[in-house]
């Protein structure tokens, strides 16, 4: 068991690993859910407990009910029902998820699935509070992570059109055919099968095309995750030993001073290494003109 948990902790604290990140929350949630509607079959208290975690969980479709629990816009997009439902969505997060990651940035993907989530919650919301009004009380709300799988696929479709992936018993397909086909089903099936997940569905695939444009004029719009994020991640972030700090700057100091000396022409590692870290997370862009020169100065070794 502590093997596992350390493998767990492994995967997790890989930098640059966002795809992974999201996998094992769903994967988490999924088990602590379905354990909980295991136990809720065996007593009246357990049962209480499973009507606790749908009510934390599921983006109900009455729009009172959703504005009472805010927070399951967000916490559907995390949550599955059926080991064939996640199995789906985590597998298409992962082929589609690695590559987006590669060109986007790996927090501007969290933020795209983020934002998939959120849009596709709230078509839901939109549609069933109007259009399918009749139609709330046949569900029993809204869980899974496809808004935000579909917002990876459309936005990578939107960033590279013309990439081919390969689909098993199918072959090369370009990108832009695999999202229009996907989005083109999903508006197919309204009303006839599984009509919410469908409508979240196009609300993350407008989220994706939307995002994706908007990351291409320069504006950003996992900013607000990210510093989310960082606030969180600073509550709980042990303080580094200052005598790291100094010598961090020691060496920044060093290299900024020698950096147009010809004996210094290689920088410190842990700074190379850094520098390629900020790269894989957000892009060769986010780079300041100093760690360009730094990154310069060491492909020249």
């Amino acid at each position: 068991m502590r093997s596992f948990v350390d493998d767990l902790k492994y995967e997790w604290n890989k930098p640059n690993n966002t795809v992974i990140r999201i996998i094992l929350i769903n994967v988490i949630v999924f088990i602590v859910v379905s354990l909980v509607g295991l136990f809720g079959r065996f007593g009246t208290f357990m049962m209480e407990v499973q009507n606790l975690t749908n009510y934390l969980v599921v983006l109900r479709p009455n729009a009172f009910d959703a504005l009472m629990t805010p927070w399951t816009l967000l916490t559907y997009g995390f949550t599955h029902k059926g080991f064939l439902h996640i199995l789906m969505n985590m597998l298409m997060l992962y082929w589609f998820g690695k590559f987006v990651g590669d060109y986007i940035g790996s927090q501007r993907l969290l933020g795209l699935y983020l934002w998939g989530v959120i849009a596709g919650g709230l078509l839901y919301l939109l549609a069933y509070n109007t259009v399918f009004v009749g139609y709330q009380n046949y569900t029993t709300g809204l869980i899974g992570a496809s808004a935000g799988v579909y917002a990876i696929l459309v936005g990578g479709a939107t960033l590279l059109p013309e990439m081919r992936v390969h689909l098993l018993l199918i072959g090369a397909v370009k990108l832009k055919y695999v999202a229009a086909v996907s989005v083109f089903l999903s508006i197919l099936a309204i009303g006839l099968e599984n009509t919410g997940g469908n409508l979240a569905h196009l609300g993350g695939a407008l989220m994706g095309f939307v995002f994706i444009k908007q990351f291409q004029k320069g504006r950003d719009w996992s900013v607000i995750f990210v510093k989310i994020g960082n606030f969180f991640s600073n509550l709980f972030k042990r303080r580094r030993p200052k005598m790291r700090a100094k010598s961090y700057a020691h060496h920044s100091s060093q290299s900024q001073s020698q950096k147009n000396s010809p004996s210094a022409v290689v920088p410190n590692q842990e700074i190379i290494d850094r520098i390629l870290d900020k790269i894989s997370e957000s892009g060769y862009e986010s780079l300041t003109q100093e760690e360009k020169q730094v990154l310069f100065r060491a492909s020249q070794k």
